[in-house]
């Protein structure tokens, strides 16, 4: 077994790397950039190696740049993790002449699996059923238009040398062939060197179900299983779970020994994971095989109790798999969410900044229900524009598929994040969605459920008198705790007042205090616009950012934050600023005039923080509705701006090359 292993990698995949490492008395290595200076997997490995400035060309891209670092500190072994080299072929020949150990598959099996153009020619050769679609090179936007044409729309476009959703996309029609070649290409090219992209029959509806396999150099290989990934935003996974709701036991055992045959057919030697399609009929294409660790492994890990970085480095080392198909048991069900620094009011675009609070809700078991979270930030981290915008994986496992969603929903509810955008609101919302709670989902799940975007789930009657308790509860407490301070002018005096006013976003809504004490912890019978007594009880205290108690019958964790006059309360997806007010103070409220956003109609601004591309107009130029304005790039991925109506172009405010604020005026019209 080795000694000392270098981590090629950074954020929460190093992080996990660093923490099996650790239990098996293995020594580790971080590499980072100047970005990645204070980093969490910097402070956590046994030494640490700079390696560049912050672009990931720079510095994690670099294949000699590791390979000094491996002859620096004597590590022996290298853990890619996933993203930056872990499927480069090169990178795996270049350490192997050095002596040192890749942790993953041999050079062969990442030269046939890890190019998708490739993989899908030895797929075919191998008898996998493969999706229809074009595997040669396509030479240029006017070819990728003949070959969907003759394919049949929609097609999809794909980076060969992809991932991660980067270098992907789909075209419905002639127009949009082009405009997604060149976007997928470009991509492809910023993002992995490679702007080979290829064409495939996009199947509609479809599951996106993948199987884990584990494979020694002694020829035993094995499948753990199905991990469901349907649910995606621009080919980009936000939530997995494991087993899947939709396989029974016949498919699964399908999918699973033809994973192996394909693993035993490159000789693989490592975790990997076979990626499916999987369309309304049970019927399953080969889509790609990923010859590294998975972003979503943690639920597999979940279900079947065997730690997969471990296993890699076991089998690095020349060890042969301790594991039968037969020990492989599936056991309870595990749900993860991918927390990302974006905005989902604005159709997820990344934010970056610093994270002034970062708690994430406690890890182990708790009862039936086991939390996890892997993550590669802590509370004052510095989310850049360099990097993938991954914050964390929260992971919940239960005995049942319902129990983990509740559990997750909870773990949500409680995941405080301040400082930047983050998509937890939406990951709220989705626990609480009826398709997902039923399973009964597909990759365009999330295009046919938010066609407009993201907004605040809209509480119904009995939610809105949860807020409304909350925010009274949590009124009254301020009020006393005031009331109790030294050296006050007017310190309240009398009874406690009985009638109360809540402003609910638009609502106003009546509550009444029945009985009860303002204590901590308080216990209080409330009356909502008249309902029947609900006993609210919580030990919140003045500060806390978790507000954890039982309304009625109903156990509720919320987030609270003070806001001028008022709460924001977030719950389950709802997003609301509430206000707790005396009856005449409500007259009063009520009698203010609102504020009214300013006019930015004439204005194109940036939506994110980012680098300009480049500008497809000039001054005085007239602009059809659909055309396209500027290109974006933040976080590896490029967003087109184009015009909502049509418009003349008056100012230009910037020009390619430079680096945006999110709001900044990139140009006016006329």
């Amino acid at each position: 077994m080795f000694t000392k292993i270098l981590i090629a990698n950074r954020g929460e995949i190093a992080c996990r790397v660093i923490k099996t490492a650790r239990k098996m008395g293995i020594a580790t290595v971080a590499v980072y950039s100047d970005a990645d200076r204070d980093a969490v997997h910097v402070e956590m490995a046994d030494e640490a190696v700079h390696i560049g400035p912050s672009p990931a060309a720079q510095s994690y891209l670099v294949p000699d740049k590791i390979i000094a670092a491996c002859k620096e500190t004597g590590a022996q072994a290298v853990h890619p993790g996933y993203g930056f080299l872990s499927e480069r072929a090169a990178f795996c020949e270049a350490l192997e002449k050095e002596g040192i150990v890749f942790i993953g598959p041999k050079p062969k099996a990442i030269k046939a699996m890890g190019d998708k153009i490739e993989s899908k020619k030895f797929a075919n050769a191998a008898k996998v059923s493969t999706v229809p679609g074009w595997l040669g090179v396509i030479e240029n936007a006017d070819h990728a238009e003949k070959i969907a044409g003759e394919i049949g729309y929609p097609v999809m476009i794909k980076a060969s040398a992809g991932g991660g959703g980067k270098g992907m996309r789909i075209a419905w029609n002639q127009s949009e062939v082009r405009d997604g070649f060149d976007r997928a290409r470009s991509e492809a090219k910023s993002s992995f060197g490679d702007d080979r992209v290829f064409i495939e029959k996009f199947v509609v509806d479809p599951r996106h179900i993948e199987i884990q396999v584990l494979a020694d150099a002694h020829g035993n290989a094995l499948y753990l299983g199905e991990r469901e990934c349907s649910i995606q935003r621009r080919n980009q996974k936000v939530a997995e779970e494991a087993p899947s709701p939709f396989l029974d036991a016949k498919t699964r055992k399908a999918m699973g020994e033809q994973s192996v045959a394909l693993a035993r057919a490159v000789d693989y030697q490592s975790a990997g994971t076979v990626e499916f399609i999987v369309d309304k009929d049970k019927n399953f294409y080969f889509l790609e095989m990923n010859t590294r660790l998975q972003v979503e492994h943690p639920v597999t890990e979940l279900v079947t109790g065997i730690d997969l970085v471990e296993q890699m480095i076991r089998v690095a080392a020349g060890e042969k798999l301790g594991l039968k198909q037969s020990d492989i048991k599936l056991n309870g069900w595990a749900v993860e969410s991918r927390l990302y620094a974006e905005d989902p009011y604005r159709n997820f675009l990344p934010s970056i900044g610093r994270l002034t609070r970062y708690r994430p809700p406690e890890e182990g078991q708790f009862g039936d229900v086991v939390i996890r979270n892997d993550t590669g930030v802590t509370e004052g981290s510095e989310i850049s524009m360099f990097y993938d915008p991954m914050l964390a994986k929260l992971c919940t496992w239960a005995p049942t598929r319902i129990e983990a969603i509740d559990a997750m929903s909870e773990a949500l509810d409680s995941f405080v994040v301040d400082g930047i955008e983050h998509n937890i609101p939406f990951l709220a919302a989705l626990m609480q969605h009826p398709r997902w709670r039923e399973g009964t989902i597909s990759t365009g799940f999330i295009a046919e459920e938010y066609p407009d975007g993201f907004a605040p789930v809209v509480p119904n009657s009995e939610e809105k008198a949860v807020l409304a308790s909350i925010v009274t509860a949590v009124e009254l407490l301020r009020r006393d705790r005031l009331d109790r301070l030294g050296g006050r002018l007017a310190p309240h005096s009398g009874v406690l007042k009985r009638d109360w006013v809540v402003k609910l976003g638009d609502d106003y809504l009546q509550a009444s205090i029945l009985e009860g004490m303002i204590s901590i912890p308080m216990e209080i019978d409330l009356s909502i616009d008249g309902s029947k007594a609900l006993t609210v009880s919580s030990d919140w205290r003045p500060g806390d950012l978790i507000w954890r108690g039982t309304v009625g019958k109903r156990s509720v964790v919320a987030q609270v934050r003070p806001v001028a006059n008022g709460l924001r309360i977030a719950w389950k997806g709802m997003s609301v600023t509430a206000r707790a007010m005396l009856p005449r103070i409500a007259e009063l409220e009520r009698l203010m005039p609102e504020k009214v956003a300013p006019d930015t109609s004439k204005l194109l601004l940036c939506p994110m923080p980012g680098l300009v591309v480049s500008i497809a107009v000039a001054e005085g130029q007239e602009v059809k509705a659909g055309e396209t304005l500027a290109v974006v790039e933040a976080m590896k991925m490029e967003n087109v701006l184009r015009a909502e109506r049509d418009l003349v172009v008056s100012k230009l405010n910037a020009k390619p090359g430079d680096s945006l604020a999110v709001d900044a005026v990139i140009m006016e019209f006329a």
